[in-house]
């Protein structure tokens, strides 16, 4: 039972603390779609995702008035569409199409899967799958793309990361009307998970079951506030106030997704513990940090600070919900989160500086916008510093970066809504083309060899 108090504090969360459930995702097996040609594969994918999730934007709907409580994003991911194209791996873009017009008609805001996994090795049919990405993101509108090019367990693919860096230049050349918008889409994974809700890198794993509703939450104002409270607390008490916070706002998330799965007749997955900022002041993991003693984000002590912010998090969430899975920690997107824009734009956050910090955080480089004319084999070079932090470290880690045509640094992008703006950072001129030329395998870390 809860007390006056408690629905008082969750209320006020709610409307002044900017609490929210961040997405309603649900999983969807393509495998029984699976046919001999692409048009009859299509019109099954169209078919399956249109009747299994008509009913998610209906019933997430009802549960936010009925427990009132915002839920942002009505959300599907799907089994790797590189499995499923296969044996028509150059028709792959038929079933993109089939998929975003479902997304379309069931009128929700993304759909994720459009994916492949490519971490140890890449097959002719993977590598024909992949050099389709750039224009089926150019001719969607709702449907993301992602790759996995290493793990723990495998290494990285080199050769994978290598053609990525050309992918993301292909797909920013081919949206350069939108700032490169196509690139805010595709997501380049160490150590993907299956579980993911978050876009633009979920799908969903062979490994799940046939239908799941996994759930995000969200809530840095909360904790922002949380922490205003007890201005003058030492570390320790701080770590307790943030695990107290994340416990309230994942028990939140708990309720919404067994009341979802039950009435969307598919199993509870996971709930994702994960701090997910928006361009909104007062929602912001930025700011928690700040709040927690930086003159700004980005200086040193940075990586601490979110060190323990992700620490506290998932402790506190743990406690709270039965299953616990996807990234599960703090999200650090630049055009994102108000707080990283405004010290991107004053000099005081650099790329640099972000990639230690995804060492200790969820999940990687995420929504940064560089110069257009960023080599190819820059963006690699990015990807495989991340991976390699990802595959040391046997965490998640991700590369999603927009080489915005025709921008230089001093400039910014402006995608919008959730996606927010992003100033042009900076990358390093000294060329690393040599290095990702040399392709093949970076080998697993000895800590990988157990079983």
């Amino acid at each position: 039972m809860f007390n006056t108090g408690e629905v008082l504090e969750t209320i006020n969360m709610i409307e002044r603390e900017h609490l929210d459930i961040r997405t309603v995702t649900m999983g969807i097996s393509l495998l029984p779609c699976m046919s001999g040609t692409a048009e009859k594969t299509a019109k099954a994918v169209y078919d399956t995702v249109c009747k299994k999730a008509e009913n998610i934007v209906k019933v997430t709907s009802e549960l936010s008035r009925e427990y009132g409580i915002p839920i942002v994003n009505k959300r599907v991911s799907v089994t790797p569409a590189a499995v499923i194209c296969a044996p028509f791996a150059s028709k792959a873009h038929i079933i993109g199409k089939a998929l975003d017009d479902a997304a379309k008609n069931l009128g929700i805001d993304f759909l994720g899967g459009y994916s492949a996994l490519v971490h140890k090795g890449m097959a002719d049919y993977e590598k024909e799958f992949i050099m389709t990405i750039p224009q089926v993101l150019a001719e969607t509108d709702r449907l993301c793309s992602s790759v996995n090019v290493g793990s723990s367990k495998s290494g990285i693919n080199m050769d994978a990361v290598s053609l990525m860096g050309e992918i993301i230049k292909q797909t920013a050349q081919k949206t350069a009307d939108r700032d490169g918008f196509g690139c805010a889409k595709l997501v380049v994974f160490c150590n993907a998970v299956e579980d993911n809700p978050f876009m633009a890198g979920a799908f969903h794993g062979i490994g799940e079951s046939g239908t799941v509703i996994n759930v995000g939450v969200s809530g840095p104002g909360v904790v922002q506030h949380a922490l205003e409270s007890v201005p003058d607390a030492n570390l320790t008490d701080l770590a307790e106030t943030i695990k107290r916070t994340a416990f309230k706002i994942t028990r939140a998330g708990q309720l919404i997704a067994r009341e979802a799965a039950k009435r969307l007749n598919a199993e509870f997955g996971i709930v994702d513990l994960s701090l997910a900022p928006t361009p909104a002041r007062g929602d912001s993991v930025a700011q928690i940090l700040e709040e927690m003693g930086l003159e700004s984000v980005g200086t040193h002590g940075t990586t601490a600070c979110l060190a323990m912010l992700n620490d506290a998090v998932k402790k506190g969430g743990v406690m709270a919900s039965s299953r616990v899975g996807g990234l599960s920690g703090a999200f650090i997107p630049v055009s994102e989160d108000i707080g990283m824009i405004e010290a991107a734009e004053r000099g005081g956050l650099c790329i640099d500086k972000l990639e230690a910090m995804t060492a200790v955080c969820s999940v990687g480089l995420d929504m940064i916008a560089v110069p257009g004319d960023t080599p190819a084999s820059t963006i690699s070079a990015i990807i495989a510093d991340e991976a390699a932090i990802g595959m040391i470290n046997n965490k998640t880690t991700a590369v999603r970066i927009i080489p915005a045509p025709n921008k230089k640094v001093g400039d910014s992008v402006n995608f919008g809504g959730l996606l927010g703006r992003a100033p042009i950072m900076p990358v390093h001129k000294e060329s690393a083309a040599k290095f990702i030329s040399r392709g093949g395998l970076i080998p697993a870390p000895i800590h990988s060899n157990k079983n």
